[in-house]
């Protein structure tokens, strides 16, 4: 046995030192053990034993034992390692065994080098989320673990609140803890639950298995298995999950769900979804069984894998109804819109390509926009002119620049129900659109900046339509063939910047300063309904005789070249306002900007080429920000020419006859607040995202949100006002509550309500979630076990809202 100590202190003449020298047994051992004491050493030559005293510490191999006493037996090679009594009769020093990264913490050890066995008296171990306390264990050579008279727990306090107790424990570690008959323990009372036998998976990787189902009862469905399945571990790079629910009284779901990852190049998760949700009875005319299914998919590429290229997708598309069905969380049921996007971009020096597949839904409607695909190219800006300058001076048409983008879409628009049917295929809409647009912008007078535009745009199609009069009916038929249709347009704008400044020497407020940035530009788009162009066409509309023009694109998913002349003079005015003011609890008497209005302006237009109400909408918009917490947006459109007794704008000034400079037809204002404790250092965190979210750094935030919307565009008018908060408060250092809300002026009644109240109770929780009214009217009440180990380890009493 080769054995040799190294002592941290000098050897007392009491105590016998062991010798640096190199001691061999009979039976030695096939590594070093090396010895280590804080206090003294002693040697029993006779019996070939080593004594080490007060953080003592034996090492063999990956095995590492420290303790307060430890006795090494050189001729058996064995070691005993237990606590020593202070002065006051307290345990201090106990052993603490390490090997292969895991450790455990025991009353006294005794372990064979040789054999690789040992007996453990009162041993706590850690296995993954969970402690392992027995009375007596025994270690194998295999690092299997025996404990008798143990218990099992997640909770790492001194003596645990809550355990597993069981007679045999047998721990496999990096594999699972499987127990005896075990009953549940609280507070070191036993409870009436008892099983047959545990088993707790305790592996540091994933792997297959069986998902068991939570189980309950709907006032409405019946009893039901809910989330139960199977789950594969597929490789080191994929899973999947089959899920699925039932319901004794017909209702069903079934889902599927794979999250993938391989690291510098992507990562991502799929998930699908079908329910059935059957409600009445199946002999009377209230039995309805209505079918959602819902997709999910999002797929990020590590910008690392390929910087030229990249693909993304993030797909959320389903039923209308399907989370107001199935979703049992407050965010899914109150969106009223889906979108997707599968996305691929390639990068050149030169040019930039992408191809996208679109969905946008509307679930108030039932509306579906699918986009199948979508192409994009571009060339990037270019200056032509720019090497032709031969002199050090720069020419206006140095600056005169070019570019080139196409775009081509296949497109269709209809609702829910007829997607994909024969019908819905025959209604695809696509085309190719150019653009080829051309800068140039250049100082004039020093502070004024002109810039100038030309753009051309070309459309192919691969249809257009045909109207004709049979004399009794105007008829609509689809020609198919390539047709294109192309329209231009100049502009040209000259805008600038005004300061004023007034600085004051005294006072809080030591100056304010206003910006003003007037514009004034002018758009040329020609008719493009004259004959030399054959975009439109003339025909007879009823037995009149009277006719129609329209165009043969008017189809065509990028439209049409206009059909009037028009030379638009627009007018805008934007401001800033801000002061300055001191800095408090500054020394050196520094200036701080304060915005006082972020924006404020208004905007019109005037149509030289229109025969008549020439003047357009009358624009006021603005923003500001107080305090740093409250955000105020407004805005407001006039129109500047009054309307006749049949709500028909005719050519006569508003002002004329009622003395204001236009009809108010639109109105809106938004006001928000955002209140926080200080300690919050993150403003743009939603904590109301996700109901089991909790943050216990956050004291408390308060977010008040306030719309008001007016619409009047003819005599009717329609106005919407509510009034919206939410926050949540942290009460001690255990509770905290959320709540959201708002009242609806108009409607005269409260929105969207929930609350949800937290306590933490160490190992355990508490979470409760009401919403007290509306269409998802519920409560849930759990107190449930925090380590996911045994997150089946709950009590919950709820009633879903389709118990109501």
């Amino acid at each position: 046995m080769l054995l040799s100590t190294v002592n941290a202190q000098q050897i007392t003449t009491d105590s016998l030192a062991l010798s640096t020298d190199t001691y061999l047994s009979n039976n030695a051992l096939e590594e070093e053990v090396v010895s280590y004491a804080e206090d003294s050493v002693d040697y029993d030559l006779i019996n070939k034993k080593v004594y080490l005293y007060h953080n003592a510490k034996v090492t063999y191999g990956e095995i590492i034992l420290k303790a307060a006493f430890i006795e090494l037996d050189y001729d058996k090679n064995t070691v005993f390692a237990s606590g020593l009594k202070d002065s006051t009769g307290q345990m201090y020093g106990l052993p603490v065994f390490q090997e292969n990264g895991k450790s455990f913490t025991a009353k006294a050890i005794t372990y064979n080098f040789k054999s690789k066995k040992g007996i453990i008296k009162e041993v706590v171990t850690k296995e993954g989320e969970g402690y392992i306390l027995g009375e007596k264990v025994k270690k194998q050579d295999n690092d299997v673990i025996h404990t008798h008279s143990g218990r099992y727990t997640t909770c790492d306090a001194q003596e645990p609140h809550f355990a597993i107790r069981a007679k045999k424990i047998k721990t496999i570690p990096g594999e699972k803890i499987i127990t005896g008959p075990a009953n549940l323990e609280i507070a070191n009372i036993p409870t009436p639950l008892f099983i047959p036998f545990g088993f707790f998976p305790n592996q540091q990787k994933q792997s297959s298995g069986i998902i068991f189902p939570i189980y309950g009862e709907s006032a409405n469905k019946g009893f039901f298995l809910r989330n139960g399945g199977y789950y594969f571990a597929i490789n080191n790079y994929m899973d999947l999950s089959l899920r699925g629910d039932i319901y004794t009284k017909g209702s069903w779901k079934l889902s599927a769900s794979s999250n993938y990852k391989k690291r510098y190049n992507y990562s991502g998760n799929f998930s699908v979804s079908y329910a059935s949700q059957k409600s009445g009875n199946r002999d009377l005319d209230n039995f309805i069984d209505i079918r959602d299914f819902f997709i999910n998919w999002k797929h990020n590429q590590d910008p690392k894998a390929n910087p030229s290229s990249r693909f993304s997708a993030n797909v959320n598309a389903g039923s209308s109804s399907y989370h107001q069905n199935n979703s049992f969380n407050s965010n899914d049921y109150l969106k009223n819109t889906y979108s997707s996007n599968v996305s691929y971009s390639k990068t050149w020096k030169t040019s930039n390509l992408s191809i996208n597949l679109r969905h946008s839904q509307n679930t108030l409607n039932k509306t579906v926009n699918l986009s199948l695909p979508e192409l994009n190219y571009s060339i990037n800006r270019f200056q032509p002119f720019k090497g032709l300058n031969q002199s050090l001076k720069s020419k206006w048409y140095d600056n005169i620049s070019v570019s080139y983008s196409v775009n081509a879409k296949n497109e269709i628009r209809t609702i829910d129900s007829l997607l994909f049917t024969r019908e819905s295929l025959q209604d695809f809409s696509n085309g190719l659109k150019h653009s080829i647009p051309v800068n140039a912008s250049f100082k004039a007078l020093k502070h004024i900046t002109v810039s100038s535009r030309f753009n051309y745009t070309e459309r192919w199609y691969f249809n257009h339509i045909n109207k004709s009069w049979d004399g009794k009916l105007l008829n609509t038929d689809t020609l198919y063939g390539f047709k294109r249709a192309y329209n231009y347009n100049f502009s040209t704008s000259l805008n600038t910047k005004l300061y004023g400044v007034i600085q004051m020497k005294k006072g809080p407020i030591r100056a304010i300063r206003h910006v003003a940035t007037p514009s004034i530009s002018f758009n040329y788009t020609p008719d493009f309904s004259i004959d030399r162009f054959g975009f439109y066409q003339e025909v007879q509309s009823d037995t009149l005789g009277n006719t129609q023009l329209y165009s043969i694109f008017q189809n065509g998913i990028y439209g049409s070249p206009g059909k009037s002349k028009a030379g638009n003079i627009s007018f805008n005015l934007a401001n800033l306002l801000e002061i300055k003011v001191p800095t408090k609890n500054d020394s050196l008497n520094s200036l701080k900007k304060v915005k006082i209005l972020e924006s404020f302006g208004f905007s019109t237009g005037y149509n030289i080429y229109a025969d008549s109400m020439n003047l357009s909408h009358i624009a006021i918009n603005g923003r500001t920000k107080l305090f740093n917490t409250f955000n105020i947006n407004f805005g407001a459109r006039y129109d500047p020419y009054n309307l006749n007794e049949n709500g028909q704008r005719i050519n006569q000034f508003y002002f004329s006859e009622y003395f204001k400079p236009g009809r108010l037809t639109d109105a809106n204002a938004t006001a928000s607040l955002n209140l926080r404790s200080l300690t919050n250092k993150d403003e743009n965190t939603d904590y109301s995202s996700h109901w089991d979210y909790i943050d216990f750094d956050i004291p408390w935030n308060l977010n008040v949100d306030y719309t008001f919307r007016y619409n009047r565009p003819i005599f009717e008018k329609t106005i919407t006002q509510s009034l919206g908060f939410s926050g949540n408060v942290k009460l001690t250092d255990k509770w905290k509550i959320g709540f959201r809300s708002g009242y609806d002026f108009i409607q005269k009644s409260l929105t969207h309500t929930s609350l949800d109240i937290y306590r933490d109770l160490h190992c355990w929780e508490m979470l409760f979630k009401w919403i007290p009214f509306g269409y998802h009217q519920s409560y849930n009440f759990t107190i449930r076990v925090k380590a996911s180990t045994l997150q089946d380890l709950k009590w919950e009493k709820k009633k879903d809202w389709y118990d109501y």
